[in-house]
């Protein structure tokens, strides 16, 4: 800090370096009489600083343990403090960052774990951020999907499990509890999907009839061990015979079924409205067929019957006497036969052949 004495009565104060300590309030003095002063003051701004304490470090937590993170800085205006998870990961439910100087995870999870980056600012840049690195510790567990695998004789099979640790884990597969190694036939193999998720699979080459049973996949870490299994059965393999169709003979049969005259459903009209002809057929009682002329008999009505049920719709002709007004016969039963002996030699003819 100096101080220059230009062009007779100009009294100039110069701070090389500048530093916080610097602002404050400045006054000018003059000795005369009455004496003059002026006052002023200096203003001086910092941009951010993260500072080293109390802001927390990497940190190492059990799984559901509860973890508080802090972040100070310093900085003229006094600095604004924000967290943010790298990636731009949801840092808390429905949020990706948080406006505070320390948030507390309680019952923190695998999925806490990741980088957490403390920014400072405060208009003055640059802006500064400090990562702070979140690592949660939980014993070992596996899923698989599918437990019960089947498998032909040949075919290349691959078993999968996943499986999450951490720290990380040492991963392999067992059968017989002895460790499958990689060889000609088998081949093991680890994937990483996340610093705390791994993908084991088992890749069979050639299925023998000694590879069916039960496999284990083993995932051991410093804090615990785990297995699961998986049970491969064999499938059969299916063969296509041909089939004949069945060959079908058809024997033709004729079957007659006995007429019956319904008398319920008997029509009586007058036969004069069907025909003129005194010329009729008449059928007695032993079944005989007459040609009988009714022209001059004016005593009788004649009427024609007409069977609405019968099958061929036959009709038959009935005769009404005035004098005695009783029914006369309307009708017979029509009985066909079935001729056995035709019947048994078309059976026997089929049979024989």
């Amino acid at each position: 800090m100096t101080i220059t004495h230009v062009e007779g009565r100009k009294w100039v104060l110069r701070i090389k370096d500048v530093k916080e300590s610097d602002k404050g309030w400045y006054m000018c003095q003059v000795n005369t009489d009455p004496m003059r002063n002026q006052i002023g003051f200096l203003n001086v701004v910092v941009p951010p600083n993260i500072l080293d304490y109390p802001t927390s470090t990497d940190m190492v937590v059990r799984e559901g343990s509860n973890v508080t993170l802090k972040c100070a800085a310093s900085g003229s205006p006094q600095p604004v403090i924000m967290w943010r998870r790298e990636g731009n990961e949801p840092i808390s439910t429905g949020a990706s960052s948080l406006n505070a100087s320390t948030f507390t995870i309680s019952r923190v999870n695998r999925l806490h774990m990741g980088a957490y980056l403390c920014i400072a600012s405060n208009g003055i840049p640059p802006s500064v951020s400090k990562r702070v690195m979140l690592i949660v510790h939980f014993p070992p567990m596996i899923w698989i999907q599918d437990q019960l695998v089947g498998a032909a004789l040949g075919q290349r099979l691959t078993l999968e499990c996943n499986s999450e640790a951490f720290p990380r884990s040492i991963n392999y597969w067992m059968k017989n509890d002895t460790i499958i190694t990689q060889g000609k036939r088998f081949e093991p193999s680890t994937h990483e999907a996340s610093n705390y998720k791994v993908v084991m699979k088992l890749t069979i080459k050639e299925v023998d009839i000694g590879d069916f049973g039960t496999y284990k996949c083993v995932v051991k870490n410093s804090l615990g061990e785990t297995d699961g299994s998986i049970k491969v059965y064999h499938i059969p393999s299916t063969t296509t015979t041909p089939t004949t169709p069945p060959t079908t003979t058809t024997l033709p049969i004729t079957t007659e079924t006995p007429y019956r005259k319904n008398h319920k459903n008997k029509i009586y009209r007058p036969f004069d409205e069907y025909s003129s002809s005194s010329n009729k057929i008449h059928m007695s009682d032993s079944g005989e067929l007459r040609n009988m002329d009714l022209s001059k008999d004016k005593d009788r009505d004649r009427y024609r019957e007409n069977s609405a049920n019968l099958e061929d719709q036959r009709e038959k002709e009935a005769f009404v006497d005035n004098d005695t007004k009783s029914d006369a016969s309307v009708g017979r039963h029509f009985t066909a036969r079935m001729d056995l002996t035709v019947l048994l030699a078309l059976l026997m003819i089929h049979f024989l052949r």
